[in-house]
């Protein structure tokens, strides 16, 4: 079978007649942009028309569970505030033990504050951390009455950033996919991570009264990861819960739970 008839047997989006690593070159240096699948080009004016005037906005709504569910029945219960949470943390969590209760992005803080969970996680998830005002809210809140360890996992640990007056800004050059070297300050050891952000924690931003820088990225020295002083709150950009090849940060994940436990 040719390719393009397995396309269209099953309705599999392709692209031809383009080179990719000139427009991968293209999206390096200018950013995200905006496009269009189609297969009818006749009216070309009316297809750059629909796409200039397409928005994106809180894609972190999109993507979130649209109700409460709990996985496992571990001994250490944790709830999960997922902006778009990746299946491996839950199981991460699993295979420590514990029972995960997640819960969708626009939650009321109040529903982590019952007593019932041990620590809470704040999950990675897609877009413009300035975009979810609701989560961010909540998570001040949570930063100022919760007693229970926290731990932010990517956009987790920008929106814990925006919530205590830190400021985010848009990498110009995001980081994606395997093998970034991430230093961790305390122990001197450098971990191969995987990462997938658009953004980033603005170090400048950061109340040195509130938090401290905890990991640096050996690239290009931007912050993956803080410790917020007085609170028992651990962030980092990268993605522990990953499985390229490598697993040298998934020991964050045990380090979460030592603080519980």
């Amino acid at each position: 079978m040719h390719i393009l008839d397995f396309l269209k047997e099953y309705d599999i989006p392709g692209l031809q007649g383009i080179n990719t690593r000139k427009l991968t070159k293209e999206l390096r240096n200018v950013g995200t942009m905006k496009g269009k699948l189609t297969s009818d080009i006749s009216n070309i004016d009316k297809i750059i028309k629909e796409i200039k005037e397409y928005s994106i906005s809180n894609l972190v709504q999109a993507v979130s569970s649209k109700e409460k569910y709990t996985c496992g029945n571990g001994k250490t219960k944790i709830a999960l505030f997922d902006f778009g949470a990746k299946q491996n943390i839950i199981n991460s969590l699993l295979q420590r033990d514990c029972e995960v209760t997640v819960f969708p992005w626009d939650t009321s803080y109040t529903e982590f504050l019952t007593g019932e969970f041990k620590g809470i996680v704040l999950s990675n998830g897609p877009g413009n951390p300035e975009d979810c005002g609701i989560a961010i809210e909540n998570i001040k809140k949570l930063y100022e009455k919760a007693d229970i360890p926290i731990l932010g996992i990517c956009l987790g640990h920008q929106l814990m950033g925006l919530a205590t007056g830190a400021k985010t800004y848009k990498l110009k050059y995001g980081h994606r996919g395997p093998n970034h070297p991430v230093k961790d300050l305390k122990t001197g050891r450098v971990c191969i991570t995987s990462q997938n952000h658009g953004y980033g924690v603005d170090d400048k931003s950061i109340n040195s009264d509130i938090a401290e820088v905890s990991h640096i990225n050996i690239n290009d020295e931007t912050v993956e990861g803080l410790n917020y002083k007085g609170h028992n709150i651990v962030t980092v950009q990268y993605h522990p819960e990953a499985c390229p090849g490598p697993e040298d940060s998934s020991y964050i994940f045990d380090e979460f739970l030592e603080k519980i436990r």
